[in-house]
C-alpha cells in the first residue's frame, strides 16, 4: 500500500494541475469504491473551485468552498491528469473534469481506495483520532516517550498506530528503527527517552529523503507522472531477510509483527 511518502509525491504532482481550477463535473462508473461514494461529489463538487490540495496522513484532500473531496489510494490506486479526451480504461472509475480542459482521473483496480466527502467545517471520522504528522513540530522522542510509558506492544507496533502519529507504515518504520538501533520486537514501553529521541529523528530524515526520491515503488504505485519512486534501491532492512546487513554484514532476521513481516539485524538492533 502507498506510504506517506508516496502519497506526498502524489500531492505534490496534483497541486499545480488542479489548485486555482474549477471543476465542471464528475463522472462516476461505478457508485462505490472501498465505499459508496457520497452523492456530493456528483452534485455538489462541480461548479467550485480547487483552492488547496492537501494530505492528511495517507488521505488527499481536494479542498473546495463547501467541503472537500477525501481520497485513498488504496493499494493500487493512483490520480492522474489527462486531456480531457483521453478515453477511459475499464479501471479508471472516476473523472473530474477541470475548467483546464484536462480530468483527474482516479484509477484503482482493485477497489480498495476512496472517494468521500468532507463538508466545510467538519472532520470527516476516517480523520478523527489521527496522531501528528511525523514531520511537524508536534512529533518528536518527548513525545513517544511519554505516550510509550506503560505500553507492553512492539515499539514497531506502536510506531504504526496511526493514533500514535500517522502515515509511518511497514517500510519506513521498519527502516527507522534500524537506523535508529532498536529493536522492533522490544517493548514500547522499555525504550528510553534518548532512543526515542533517536527514533523521532530517525523517522523525519527517512520520510524526508523518500518524499524527495518519489517515495518507494510498492507493485503498482506509480507518481502522478507514471514514473516509479527511487527509494526502494536505498533500503537497508525491508524486505532484506537473510541477506547480509549493509552496516556490519550479520544476516538480517524477520518475524511477523501485528500480521507483517518485520526484518531487523541482531547486531545493529538492540
Amino acid at each position: 500500500m502507498p506510504e506517506l511518502p508516496e502519497v506526498e509525491t502524489t500531492r505534490a504532482g496534483l497541486a499545480p494541475h488542479l489548485e486555482g481550477r474549477r471543476v465542471l463535473a464528475a463522472t462516476l462508473r461505478r457508485p462505490d469504491l472501498r465505499w459508496p461514494i457520497p452523492a456530493a461529489i456528483r452534485d455538489e463538487l462541480p461548479g467550485q473551485r480547487i483552492g488547496a490540495v492537501r494530505r492528511r496522513a495517507k488521505y488527499l484532500l481536494l479542498e473546495a468552498q463547501t467541503g472537500s473531496a477525501l481520497l485513498h489510494l488504496g493499494m493500487s490506486g493512483c490520480l492522474r491528469v489527462l486531456p480531457a479526451a483521453s478515453p477511459p480504461g475499464p479501471h479508471d472509475h472516476v473523472d473530474l473534469a477541470l475548467d483546464s480542459g484536462r480530468v483527474l482521473r482516479f484509477t484503482d483496480p482493485r477497489r480498495f481506495g476512496c472517494l468521500l466527502w468532507q463538508p466545510a467545517g467538519e472532520t470527516h471520522a476516517l480523520l478523527r483520532g489521527l496522531g501528528p504528522e511525523p514531520l511537524s513540530d508536534d512529533f518528536d522522542g518527548d513525545y513517544l516517550f511519554a505516550l510509550s510509558r506503560g505500553r507492553r506492544a512492539p515499539v514497531k507496533t506502536f510506531l504504526m498506530d496511526q493514533a500514535v502519529v500517522v502515515g509511518v507504515g511497514n517500510i519506513y518504520a521498519a527502516e527507522s528503527l534500524f537506523r535508529a538501533g532498536i529493536h522492533p520486537l522490544r517493548a514500547a514501553g522499555a525504550v528510553s527517552r534518548a532512543r526515542y529521541a533517536a527514533l523521532a529523528d530517525a523517522v523525519r530524515a527517512i520520510l524526508g529523503h523518500a518524499i524527495a526520491r518519489g517515495g518507494t515503488t510498492l507493485r503498482d504505485f506509480l507518481a502522478p507522472d507514471g514514473a516509479p519512486g527511487y527509494f526502494e534501491q536505498e533500503l537497508w532492512v525491508y524486505g532484506r531477510e537473510g541477506e547480509a546487513c549493509k552496516a556490519c554484514g550479520t544476516a538480517l532476521r524477520q518475524a511477523r509483527v501485528g500480521q507483517r513481516a518485520t526484518v531487523w539485524c541482531p547486531r545493529c538492533q538492540r
